[in-house]
């Protein structure tokens, strides 16, 4: 299978170096802004040049500005677009207009499960009448600086676990584009960006990415917890966010059918 990446920082070098050895894979191109200096797979210098490759599917892993400036135009080239970024759907028109080329004949919008455990029960959970989601993410301080956490506790001064924000998914998303992309596709899989409620927490003692969850409906209660080790590069991003792409891509290609 023929794919493309859209993105060559933490998350897109890690997919395109992790997949560059699978015969049945082929990465035929990359467009990153700004360009790395050196890249295993060709680079191109616009999402134009990066359609004429013929990718049979578009790897977004470059931040939600990306899916905003690249999204539409990947999708209405009928071609399918698996989402990193999935944060950026929490603004309504950017869903709507992926939605709308998604229907009118273009490719699919492809949401991975990304750091979180679970995603395929909530989904069925829905299905079967679903009442509650609440998430909670524990991050260490590291992980919350250059985000608008620095203005919203003292990060450097925390000794024990504390709760920074408390909100609902779409909030979450918007105001924590790399730490919060796991709420979003908490908030696709189930009852919305407004009734998914979302509880941040810095926590010194954190040795991982922890993301939990817990949904209660007609089916009955659906508990998850993930503690996940981060990427040495970014320790924002779970190391399970890049291998929830991977396995997509597999499972895409027809490699993995689980």
């Amino acid at each position: 299978m023929r794919i493309a990446v859209i993105g060559y920082g933490a998350i897109g070098r890690f997919v395109i170096e992790y997949l560059y050895a699978d015969p049945s894979i082929e990465v035929c191109a990359v467009f990153s802004v700004p360009p790395p200096v050196s890249c295993p797979v060709p680079l191109v210098d616009s999402i134009e040049a990066l359609l004429a490759t013929s990718p049979q599917l578009v790897v977004e892993c470059a931040g939600h500005q990306a899916l905003r400036d690249a999204g539409e135009a990947v999708i209405r080239s009928e071609t399918d677009l698996l989402v990193a970024s999935v944060g950026a759907l929490a603004d309504p028109a950017l869903e709507q207009t992926l939605r709308r080329a998604a229907t009118s004949g273009g490719g699919r919008l492809l949401i991975p499960g990304g750091a979180l455990g679970g995603i395929d029960a909530l989904s069925a959970g829905r299905e079967a009448g679903l009442d509650s989601v609440e998430y909670s993410g524990r991050k260490a301080p590291a992980a919350w600086r250059g985000t608008p956490a620095e203005n919203m506790i003292a990060l450097a001064s925390v000794t024990s676990a504390e709760t920074f924000l408390e909100c609902d998914a779409r909030t979450a998303a918007l105001r924590f584009p790399q730490n919060a992309n796991v709420v979003a596709t908490l908030a696709l899989a189930g009852l919305g960006f407004e009734k998914t409620k979302v509880r941040l927490i810095v926590d010194p003692a954190a040795d991982g990415n922890t993301h939990s969850f817990v949904a209660r409906g007609a089916f009955g209660e659906i508990s998850t917890t993930i503690r996940s080790t981060t990427l040495p590069s970014n320790p924002k991003t779970s190391v399970l966010a890049p291998f929830s792409l991977i396995q997509a891509i597999k499972k895409r290609a027809g490699l993995i059918l689980v």
